[in-house]
């Protein structure tokens, strides 16, 4: 017997094209390397005897100091590039630009980043007792730039502990608490933000967190962190709107990208010609009870992430998903290539329900794996169109609580209970597509 409430829907024109809005809105184009320089910084011997508070005010007063417009650039010396520092505020229209050979390094001290409850490094009933490492606070303009690195030092063993952040994160899970850990860049009420062309490395918690950010472009950013470093999400847009990341490189210890809506809408978002590793996913959710909308994910590659494009929410959290258009996506070693679930946490109690609408892939290719399509209820299905969607004929469809249609490219394999004629034509080729993660 087919799963409960399948509607199929075979459409004999092509599918209807994506929306015009469903993208980031501004007019984006590849940054450039600021040429206003208000400060060129080398290590000082103070973060290189471990100093850490005397190198972080140094940092610190050189950004407050900075015209808006203007950059902070830190370079290696003869004596090295590592500057090892405490929390950071960046300033409005200031850029800090971290040049070739120099890190910043956070310093893997709890009292650094605690907000005054000493919860910092610790498993606790709440998870917000630390400051991020750089935090954008109502900004705009600005952004971090170079071809330098950000180290969040997250498998350091902490300064007065035993354990590594990474190791608090996996107690916290054994034990069912949460976690303190400081984020490494976190943009709270910001505009116009800039990250290009940076590696972030080793976040101790979340790399990039934009909460009610109108304004973002990350473009050629590199982020490296071990498969196993949980809760080391890449970048995560919530509340946030006009946001295109471009030309990046992802490899991380939980979702590659996760746009949430638990605050605010998170809408008209761009990720373009991008190449994901580990991790787990191209997520949207888990929170999307405020709405995400206007979502073009177009030219990436995910190569070895758990699941694959994910969508991810419950009845404690859910909310209305719609307008999202995947195009022209290779998949492979996915455990999960196609994961759209309304129901991620099984045991979640609530009445926001999750619905997803107006969902479309065209041209997406992959391998073997469990495809997932699971809508909440006959009242809620989830919409699904397809167009060129071709994966391994040991793929296997789970198909819950759902409207499918499919354009001239079709699908294969064909899910329960559709019929399709087989497109003709070879699948798109997606072996010039993989990329090795730029070392």
């Amino acid at each position: 017997m087919l799963p409960a409430l399948i509607s199929m829907i075979l459409l004999g024109a092509v599918l209807l094209a994506a929306p015009a809005q469903a993208q980031d809105r501004r007019a984006v184009s590849e940054p450039s390397l600021p040429v206003q320089l208000c400060a060129t910084l080398s290590p000082s011997p103070a973060s290189a005897e471990g100093r850490w508070p005397e190198e972080t005010q140094r940092l610190q007063s050189a950004i407050n100091h900075c015209p808006s417009g203007g950059a902070v650039r830190l370079v290696a010396d003869a004596q090295g590039g590592r500057f090892l520092s405490g929390p950071l505020t960046m300033k409005s229209g200031v850029t800090l630009w971290i040049d070739r050979g120099a890190i910043l390094s956070a310093v893997p001290d709890p009292r650094a980043y605690d907000t005054g409850a000493r919860l910092c490094g610790s498993v606790a009933a709440k998870g917000s007792g630390c400051l991020p490492f750089i935090s954008f606070k109502g900004t705009t303009g600005g952004g971090i730039v170079g071809d330098g690195e950000i180290d969040g030092q997250g498998g350091a063993v902490m300064v007065g502990h035993d354990e590594t952040w990474w190791q608090i994160a996996r107690r916290a899970d054994r034990e069912g608490g949460k976690q303190n850990n400081p984020r490494l860049i976190q943009a709270d009420h910001a505009r116009d933000l800039t990250f290009y062309r940076i590696t972030l490395r080793n976040a101790a918690n979340f790399h990039v967190m934009l909460d009610e950010v109108e304004g973002a472009t990350f473009w050629g950013v590199k982020i490296d962190t071990p498969a196993d470093a949980r809760n080391t999400d890449g970048i995560d847009p919530s509340a946030s709107q006009d946001i295109t990341i471009v030309h990046s490189y992802i490899r991380a210890g939980d979702d590659n990208i996760a746009i949430k809506a638990g605050k605010g809408a998170t809408r008209h978002v761009s990720i373009l010609d991008d190449h994901f590793y580990w991790g787990h996913g191209l997520s949207i959710g888990s929170e999307t009870n405020a709405g995400v909308s206007d979502i073009l994910v177009s030219a990436v590659t995910l190569d070895g992430t758990a699941s694959g494009l994910r969508i991810k929410s419950d009845v404690s959290r859910g909310g209305l998903v719609t307008r999202v258009r995947y195009e022209d996506v290779c998949l492979r070693d996915n455990q999960k290539p196609i994961d759209f679930d309304t129901r991620y946490d099984a045991s979640a109690w609530g009445l926001s329900i999750p619905v997803y609408e107006a969902i479309s892939l065209h041209d997406v290719t992959g391998a073997d794996g469990t495809l997932i399509l699971r809508g909440h209820d006959g009242d809620h299905p989830l919409t699904v169109q397809f167009d060129g969607v071709r994966f391994g004929q040991g793929a296997t469809w789970q198909v819950e609580n759902v409207e499918l249609s499919a354009g001239p490219g079709g699908v294969s394999p064909t899910p329960p209970g559709l019929t399709l004629t087989p497109a003709a034509g070879p699948p798109p080729d997606c072996g010039g597509r993989w990329a090795p993660f730029p070392e």
